[in-house]
């Protein structure tokens, strides 16, 4: 009788520590946004030639982008998928026509990926990640601008591979990474291209990422990525990169963003986003180096979730590069934009 009551015993403790252990199992994390705009470009054409935000005088779709997570023990995942026209433009698409209206499916993977933390300092990752160059991404709720700049048009949106995270302290990281080439999730010509971050934080609030990525068909590309939380109301951030193509007589890409923030609450803050964008002389056509200036005011207010975001824009170059309202070519463009970004 003692032995069998022991066995009952033994059971219910087992059963107790099975419960346990699925109630300590964490759950499934779920994030994301919605968002949609309206832009009136005041030459009555869509000019500004940067990514997303592009249909003209219409009020129009950005995308939903839903994001999943989750950490047991060690090992984690992170897979994000979108749909709308903002997500058909960061490649890979799947089954969409392209044209950006809405009337294909745009479904499109931002992040699949896989993580396992090998001791407390070193983290392996593996698969499709958004990319660790630059300083604007793709979701609307993670940047202050909704437009974005010429630099983050240019470069990676992301990069599919396997590298290596290595926290030296909280104030020095370094990463280094086997890619495909940019932007794709199957490379037919294989791993090419190695990539590598340094991060340091020289004083509590600031951030600086050196990046650096090439590849025998992706060229070559060096960014900075800095931004110092000045005080309480005032952030700065700063955007350099420079860009060779894998053939440097075709050129490239040089260019700088400043990012000054200034919150007059927690519901309302202005930015302004000052960009000066070279792209580099092509030495086997007739194609000059021509540069590009943009001045970017963005006034946001956050109502819970809700960020309402109202932006004044100027871009001029040293080019004909935009159109006047008669269709002629002309130096400048400027425009006004209104988005609601709903963070989930």
């Amino acid at each position: 009788m003692k032995k069998n009551a022991l066995i009952v015993l033994f059971g219910l403790l087992i059963g107790f520590y099975a419960s346990a252990q699925e109630e300590e199992k964490p759950g499934l994390e779920i994030s994301g946004s919605v968002d949609t705009y309206f832009k009136y470009d005041f030459s009555g054409k869509s000019n500004i030639p940067t990514s997303f935000a592009d249909n003209q005088n219409s009020v129009s779709l950005g995308m939903l982008d839903i994001a999943l997570s989750q950490t047991v023990g060690k090992a984690s995942f992170v897979g994000e998928f979108s749909f709308g026209p903002r997500s058909f433009k960061s490649i890979p698409t799947f089954d969409s026509d392209g044209d950006g209206n809405g009337d294909g499916q745009n479904v499109n993977i931002q992040n699949l990926y896989v993580s396992y933390a090998l001791t407390d300092k070193l983290s392996a990752t593996a698969g499709y990640m958004g990319t660790f160059v630059g300083y604007e991404v793709i979701s609307p709720a993670a940047n202050f601008n909704y437009s974005t700049s010429y630099l983050f048009s240019a470069g990676p949106f992301q990069n599919a591979g396997f590298k290596l995270d290595y926290a030296i302290s909280d104030r020095f990281a370094v990463m280094a990474g086997i890619f495909n080439d940019w932007n794709i999730y199957q490379d037919i010509n294989g791993i090419s291209d190695f990539g590598a971050q340094i991060y340091v934080s020289p004083v509590d609030g600031w951030d600086a990422y050196v990046n650096f990525v090439t590849g025998p068909q992706s060229g070559t590309i060096i960014d900075l990525t800095t931004g110092y939380q000045i005080s309480d109301d005032f952030y700065l951030g700063l955007n350099f990169a420079d860009y060779t193509y894998s053939e440097k007589d075709l050129g490239g890409y040089t260019g700088v963003a400043l990012y000054p923030q200034y919150a007059f609450s927690e519901k309302l803050a202005l930015g302004y986003r000052g960009e000066y964008f070279i792209m580099k002389e092509d030495k086997t056509s007739s194609t000059k180096s021509e540069n590009v200036f943009s001045n970017t005011f963005t006034l946001n207010f956050y109502a819970g979730p809700m960020t309402f975001s109202s932006e004044l824009r100027f871009d001029s170059a040293s080019f004909e590069g935009f159109e006047k309202e008669n269709g002629d070519p002309t130096k400048s463009a400027s425009q006004i934009l209104f988005a609601a970004i709903y963070a989930f």
